[in-house]
């Protein structure tokens, strides 16, 4: 587990000013171009205006279902913000590690008097889900490795087609997002995709379809393995998130074109874990109505090239942001919507099975 700690000058500066109450916040993250995007944007500002607290990270997000269930097993929750995808959100709420809130008196309102509730809408998939960014999962390619003679990859099957794009793939450790564009690929209609997954035989299509390039595959668990990668030079193609993608080619100056086709939306956001203590729970809250306001969430696509999940934070996004955002009607031409209750419910038996195959 990566610990990093930040922003302790406030808190001494606080003591030797008044004696004031120290508060260490453990805020968990992602790591990389995201967490920073977040300390840019509104942990900065806030502890700024709290020099009482303090932020210590903790880079686990990719593992904070099973953290937080052996948390829960110990009596001892240690983290007090954990930043999710709503589909672990919904995990979590559902077997209780989770608190469920009320958006209208945990969050700030728009400026012209919106309740959050409306501001952030369907976005709030969960009732302890607290929305900050839209995201998606997209792929990824060298362009200087495209074939002499071959367009740039354009869909999303070129992933698949070791022969017209040969060369190495990289693609994230787990079954999701894979195995809808396995499907996809294989024929399946995009509106079908989940009804097929759902049943025995889409899920061995899709592995059977995966086994077509599974020899080329470059597994990766970290968001920043396959910027890495590509900007060495070891893959042709790689899923990750966009943000990531965008930080490799905007401030990196690499080589890299961004493939849109069949991205992958999806929502990240924080969540409370239940049981923490009041002083603590007190301190989370402050930060919450000022971390995911209109500003702040507008603030943050300064930084990266995530769309705010607010809807009054859309029009503050600065304009050179714009073009690089997921949502953006040019890179939205055909996306996929993650199935949030599919992956809830069938996540576990499907895990199992990718991870057997892996195996083999």
């Amino acid at each position: 587990m990566q610990l990093t700690k930040t922003l302790l000058a406030g808190t001494a500066l606080a003591l030797l000013a008044g004696g004031a109450s120290a508060m260490d916040l453990t805020f968990v993250s992602w790591g990389g171009a995201y967490q920073n995007s977040q300390l840019k944007a509104y942990v900065e500002p806030y502890v700024k205006e709290h020099p009482d607290v303090s932020v210590t990270w903790d880079e686990s997000s990719a593992e904070a279902v099973a953290k937080l269930r052996a948390m829960n097993e110990a009596g001892n929750i240690t983290w007090d913000l954990v930043d999710v995808v709503a589909a672990d959100a919904i995990r979590l709420c559902d077997e209780g590690l989770a608190m469920e809130y009320d958006p209208d008196e945990l969050l700030a309102p728009a400026p012209d008097g919106t309740p959050a509730s409306e501001d952030f809408g369907d976005m709030i998939v969960s009732d302890c889900f607290i929305p900050q960014i839209v995201y998606s999962t997209a792929v990824g390619y060298r362009t200087d490795m495209v074939p002499e003679g071959e367009d740039p990859p354009s869909s999303i099957c070129d992933l698949f087609d070791l022969q017209k794009y040969p060369g190495k793939r990289a693609l994230e450790k787990r079954p999701i997002n894979n195995m809808e564009w396995a499907l996809y690929c294989d024929g399946v209609a995009k509106d079908d995709i989940y009804d097929v997954l759902a049943t025995d035989e889409g899920q061995e299509r899709a592995l059977k379809k995966l086994d077509t390039i599974k020899s080329d595959v470059v597994w990766w668990n970290a968001g920043a393995d396959t910027p890495q990668l590509l900007a060495d030079g070891e893959v042709f193609m790689g899923s990750t998130y966009n943000g990531r993608l965008y930080s490799v080619i905007e401030d990196q100056h690499q080589p890299v074109g961004m493939l849109w086709d069949m991205q992958v939306f999806d929502l990240d956001g924080w969540i409370i874990p239940a049981g923490l203590p009041e002083d603590r729970l007190k301190a989370v809250e402050d930060f919450l109505k000022f971390g995911t306001d209109t500003q702040r969430l507008a603030d943050q696509a300064k930084y990266i090239s995530y769309g705010p999940a607010r809807k009054s934070s859309a029009p503050l996004v600065p304009e050179n942001m714009k073009q690089h955002m997921p949502t953006d009607p040019e890179n939205a031409k055909n996306t996929l919507l993650y199935n949030y209750e599919f992956w809830a419910d069938y996540r576990d038996d499907i895990d199992a099975k990718f991870q057997a195959w892996l195996a083999k």
